[in-house]
């Protein structure tokens, strides 16, 4: 297998596992010195202790089914580094059975670890209008 089929099977398991909320899964695939620039919550995230934790936080904000849809996904392999960019269609269904999901901007970084391609960098945004003070979650691909 090619560096950019690896990093696209570890791309999906991402996705697949989020959207069955297996923390565990999720957070294998992750460098223990994970840097990540969420949307949410903080400026950023260091380390996988702290990652775990905003991780839990945002699966349990919507106790239905997620939505975790990748869109345009282009991948820059190199032998032992790559990224990644793409769309994501991401949220939940909250207690009320209402859907909660917008549309995200994501690059993720990734780095041949012992052999093993582990994610060392992520950074998910929204576009926000600066003169409302708004973030844009209506905005459609």
């Amino acid at each position: 297998m090619n560096t950019e089929s690896e990093i696209r099977t570890l791309i999906d398991t991402y996705r697949q596992a989020v959207m069955v909320k297996d923390i565990e899964k999720v957070m294998a695939l992750y460098d223990e010195d994970i840097v990540s620039f969420d949307a949410i919550q903080a400026l950023q995230f260091k380390g996988k202790t702290a990652y775990r934790k905003h991780w839990q936080d945002c699966m349990e904000m919507c106790p239905g089914p997620h939505k975790f849809d990748f869109h345009e996904l282009k991948i820059t392999p190199a032998d032992n580094i790559a990224f990644a960019h793409w769309l994501a269609y991401c949220g939940g269904t909250n207690d009320k059975g209402e859907e909660q999901a917008c549309w995200m901007r994501v690059t993720a970084c990734y780095q041949r670890v012992a052999g093993q391609w582990k994610i060392v960098h992520e950074h998910w945004s929204a576009p926000f209008d600066p003169m409302a003070g708004t973030t844009l979650f209506d905005l459609q691909p």
